[in-house]
């Protein structure tokens, strides 16, 4: 399906970008990933093995961004899919939140989704395709979440804004908007597994399709957009949350 393309995955250490960086590889396209710390990172890319690029970058640092698009040069010339995927995810009460928690988590999901789009942009071919990770959080108002909502609404206007002005290109930007999927970023440092398995099933009991999703089911629609049965999408949102936000 993707044979001869490839492809960058930001966030591809672990989680949703570590299991779509498989999926991509499993269909044919050469991976580079980004994260940030180097052991998880190396880990990641001993397990794709074969060319995988791994590369450290920390999406908010635009000097790392740099980097990154000169090492990807060297190795692929140009690339033909991206996976923004790089984020973070942490609860932002109104009356408890400070400056700092505000600029950790805007830097990572607005800042370093838009230039990390920005830095790649002369590596795209013509007709590539761009897909961002927003959230299904971008539709609802969630207690403690207005950071992270209003970040991945950014996100998801990304998506309508960049569209228009890469159609010429022919360059396609769509996004994928996962439910709660069960990964690690919703799992806390000493949590033990006894602990997060009930935090899964009680968390799954809210969703109307009964289960949390995994991330095999955001990296099947990462596919899908990757590939040119999507042809036709642009500006669109794919919205994979076992109908929590709809139902």
């Amino acid at each position: 399906m993707l044979d001869g393309k490839t492809a960058l995955v930001t966030g591809g250490s672990s989680g949703i970008g570590f299991e779509t960086a498989r999926v991509l590889r499993e269909n044919g396209a050469r991976i580079a990933m980004t994260g940030r710390d180097a052991t998880k990172l190396e880990a990641a890319r001993k397990t794709l093995g074969g060319d995988t690029i791994a590369i450290q970058a920390d999406v908010s640092k635009l000097d790392d961004l740099d980097r990154m698009q000169s090492e990807i040069g060297a190795s692929f010339g140009t690339l033909d899919i991206l996976f923004a995927n790089a984020g973070v995810a942490f609860n932002t009460p109104l009356g408890k939140t400070d400056e700092a928690m505000y600029h950790r988590l805007m830097d990572v999901n607005v800042k370093g989704t838009f230039f990390s789009v920005q830095t790649v942009l002369p590596l795209l071919n013509n007709g590539a395709s761009i897909i961002l990770n927003t959230s299904w959080l971008n539709q609802i108002g969630t207690p403690k979440k207005a950071l992270l909502s209003a970040s991945k609404a950014a996100v998801r206007s990304f998506a309508r804004v960049m569209s228009a002005e890469l159609v010429e290109r022919a360059i396609r930007v769509n996004c994928v908007s996962p439910g709660t999927i069960e990964t690690p970023i919703h799992r806390g440092p000493d949590e033990t597994d006894e602990h997060f398995r009930a935090y899964v099933a009680r968390i799954g009991e809210q969703v109307p399709i009964g289960r949390m999703g995994n991330p095999g089911d955001i990296a099947a629609a990462v596919l899908f957009l990757a590939s040119d049965a999507s042809n036709y999408m642009l500006g669109a949102e794919m919205v994979i949350d076992g109908g929590r936000a709809e139902l």
